[in-house]
């Protein structure tokens, strides 16, 4: 089982569409957002530790579950946990909720696929790697 990490994300006034609420392609934003965080202050290896080592970073595969809607004065938490390692994939489940209350505002996965930078094909993720994301 690994581990689940936090960040609080604050919703800003250009997130909000014609709807007053935050727009759907904003939450996948946020997921993002707290990974590139999660990845500095848990993981302890940042983006630019893997280009580094001549990989990135793509995602293959997006799933989310609009539960309910945010707004601008709500503040959120972005909770992401490692599910499984499989080749040159990592399946990533996340949860958006509003701080406040605890309630689910969406929910769902990502799929990332690690990447050589130099040819742009997908990599088998090295052990080492493996091991840092194992907590």
């Amino acid at each position: 089982m690994y581990s689940v990490f936090e960040s609080e994300i604050a919703i800003r006034p250009d997130d909000i569409d014609l709807n007053n609420h935050v727009h759907n392609t904003k939450y996948l934003d946020y997921v993002l957002a707290a990974r590139f965080d999660q990845m500095i202050k848990y993981y302890k290896m940042t983006f630019k530790d893997f280009e580094e080592l001549g990989y990135g970073w793509v995602v293959s595969i997006t799933y989310i579950e609009y539960k309910r809607a945010l707004t601008l004065y709500d503040k959120i938490l972005v909770r992401t946990q490692m599910d499984s390692v499989n080749g040159a994939q990592c399946k990533v489940n996340f949860w958006i909720v509003k701080k406040e209350n605890e309630k689910m505002a969406a929910q769902g996965y990502l799929t990332y696929t690690m990447v050589s930078i130099k040819n742009g094909r997908p990599v088998r993720i090295p052990e080492e790697i493996i091991k840092k994301y194992s907590i």
